[in-house]
């Protein structure tokens, strides 16, 4: 069976739920959709109640309301159960789980180095061996990513692709940029993750704290 293509409508919606406040040009990069039909998309799901556009100090964007991502659930729900995917996902979101205990901890020594009488001290990126064995952990993390991708990938193809932008951010912090790791505005290491497990969370329907 061909991985089913969600329809752009849904995806835009789905977009402003994963990138959390974007303009129309990053919300319609995410997905490779026409920044016009992207603008469209954007303008009846606001009539309809489920995004809203906001200016924060120069910086515009939109965001789903609460009624949106319901909304949001509600379509991939059925777009999920009309595949008869839900154990597949389910059994893949299982396994991702330890990863991204794995994610978490890596996350938190990039930003945290104990020391002697300080066990929370910033971590100032001058311990490169420390650091390294961060990167480390990262690499294999986004070597695991890409079983479960192609697995999800082969039925929704939404997913496609999480994996190589991993990839490509691992490779920015490899060529010294290590702002890549979990730099926020960029498709950084920790964004690309963040994505893919709000991405089933999203698909699921489930909530984080429910997620055991």
């Amino acid at each position: 069976m061909a991985a089913a293509s969600t329809h752009p409508s849904t995806l835009v919606l789905h977009a402003v739920r994963l990138l959390g406040f974007a303009d129309v040009g990053r919300l319609a990069r995410r997905y490779g959709l026409d920044p016009d039909e992207t603008g469209r998309w954007l303008g009846q799901a606001q009539a309809s109640g489920w995004v809203e556009h906001a200016d924060f100090g120069g910086a515009a964007g939109w965001s789903l309301t609460e009624a949106g991502r319901r909304h949001n659930e509600a379509l991939l729900a059925a777009e999920l159960d009309g595949l008869g995917a839900r154990a597949r996902v389910l059994d893949v979101h299982r396994r991702f789980l330890p990863l991204n205990a794995r994610l978490q901890d890596a996350a938190t020594r990039w930003q945290v180095r104990p020391l002697p009488g300080e066990a929370l001290a910033v971590n100032d990126h001058t311990d490169h061996r420390w650091d390294d064995r961060v990167i480390d952990a990262l690499a294999s993390l986004g070597r695991q990513l890409v079983p479960l991708e192609l697995e999800l990938a082969s039925v929704l193809a939404r997913f496609d692709g999480y994996a190589d932008r991993f990839e490509h951010a691992l490779e920015q912090v490899l060529r010294g940029q290590r702002q890549w790791v979990d730099g926020l505005g960029i498709d950084s290491c920790h964004a690309v993750w963040t994505q893919w497990h709000e991405d089933l969370l999203a698909t699921l329907g489930l909530a984080r704290g429910d997620e055991s």
